[in-house]
């Protein structure tokens, strides 16, 4: 399985974290009742973009596999926190649900 995890603006559609293209590690795990999604990235311009767009990002893991259609995760992070820790050069978005779905099921 390929994964590529997305951070986008939800408003302008600007895209801040694109682990494909910017080849950045990062992990999305459980945290209490919602999810924790941590990304290693030095501050960047795109970084501090993100940090004051903090309350409006929309977070997408897309998950392919060679045997099925692409699954495709929206992140809700609602109020957050996202904080970045500039001696860890770690970017940490919690957000409280999700939603998982196969866009190749919806017809347009």
């Amino acid at each position: 399985m390929k994964e590529v995890l997305i951070v986008k603006h939800a408003v302008g559609g600007r895209t801040f974290i694109h682990s494909e293209t910017d080849a950045l590690r990062y992990e999305v795990v459980p945290d209490g009742d919602g999810w924790r999604i941590t990304v290693s990235t030095p501050k960047s311009a795109a970084v501090e973009e993100l940090l004051k767009w903090k309350r409006e990002l929309n977070v997408f893991l897309f998950q392919e596999f060679d045997d099925q259609p692409t699954r495709k995760i929206w992140f809700y992070v609602k109020e957050g926190p996202v904080e970045y820790v500039d001696g860890l050069e770690q970017l940490t978005i919690k957000a409280q649900s999700r939603i998982d779905y196969v866009p190749d099921e919806f017809d347009m």
